[in-house]
C-alpha cells in the first residue's frame, strides 16, 4: 500500500478504511472527530493515491494546484501541505475557494488561467515541491509543460488527464498516449494509472521535470 503523506490517514467511514485529512469541513463531508473524509470519488488526487501511485508527497510541501475549482481537493491538500497556491479561472468557484481559504491561512486562491502562467509568476514562489493538476481543458499536457517553470528540479507533477476534455470522439487510450507524448517535452513520466472505478476515462500521471 502506498505510503501516505504526514497529515493523511486512513479512518473508518461507512465501515471501510478511507482516506482522511485533518481540518475544518468544507463541503458537507463526513467527519470523525477532527478528521474529514477525503473521498476518492470526488478527488482525482485521492483517486491517484488509492490507485497505488507514488505521489512523492510527505506532507509540508509547497504546492501549486492548477484547476482548483471550488476547493474540494485543494482544501484537503492544504490540510497536510505547506503554502498551497490554488489557480482557478472561473470567478464563481473562486468565490467558494476564497471561503475555504478563510479557515486555511496557507491556502492562496488565484483567479488566473493555468494556460497563462506568466500572469501569476509574480505571486507563486519558484521551486515548488509539487504541481497538482486537474484542469478540464483541451491541451492539458501543454498546461503542465508551461507551468514546469515553477517546479523544483526534483519536484513532482501529479496530473489527472481527462480524455473527454481533449476529444470526446477518440478512444481514451489514444488520447492518453498523445498527452503523454506532449508531457515528455518537459517531463520524465514516472508512473501512470487509470483512475477507474473512481473517475471514468481519466489517467493519473506522476512525472518530474527533465
Amino acid at each position: 500500500m502506498t505510503d501516505l503523506p504526514e497529515g493523511v490517514e486512513r479512518r473508518a467511514f461507512d465501515g471501510r478504511q478511507r482516506l482522511a485529512t485533518r481540518g475544518p469541513p468544507v463541503y458537507g463531508e463526513p467527519t470523525d472527530e477532527e478528521w474529514r473524509l477525503w473521498d476518492a470519488g470526488r478527488s482525482k488526487l485521492a483517486a491517484m493515491i488509492e490507485s497505488g501511485l507514488d505521489t512523492g508527497l510527505d506532507g509540508g510541501e509547497t504546492v501549486l494546484y492548477l484547476g482548483a475549482a471550488s476547493g474540494t481537493t485543494v482544501s484537503h491538500v492544504a490540510d497536510f501541505a505547506g503554502p498551497t497556491y490554488a489557480v482557478e479561472f472561473a470567478p464563481r468557484p473562486v468565490r467558494d475557494l476564497v471561503g475555504v481559504a478563510e479557515d486555511r491561512p496557507n491556502l492562496f486562491p488565484l483567479l488566473k488561467d493555468a494556460r497563462k502562467p506568466e500572469t501569476y509568476a509574480h505571486v507563486v514562489e519558484a521551486d515548488v515541491d509539487a504541481i497538482v493538476q486537474d484542469v478540464a481543458t483541451r491541451g492539458q499536457a501543454r498546461v503542465a509543460v508551461e507551468n514546469r517553470r515553477f517546479l523544483r528540479e526534483d519536484g513532482r507533477l501529479l496530473a489527472a488527464i481527462k480524455a473527454r476534455s481533449e476529444d470526446v470522439t477518440r478512444d481514451p487510450d489514444d488520447v492518453f498516449e498523445d498527452a503523454l507524448a506532449d508531457l515528455r517535452e518537459g517531463y520524465e513520466v514516472l508512473e501512470t494509472a487509470r483512475l477507474e472505478p473512481y473517475h471514468d476515462d481519466h489517467l493519473g500521471v506522476v512525472a518530474r521535470p527533465e
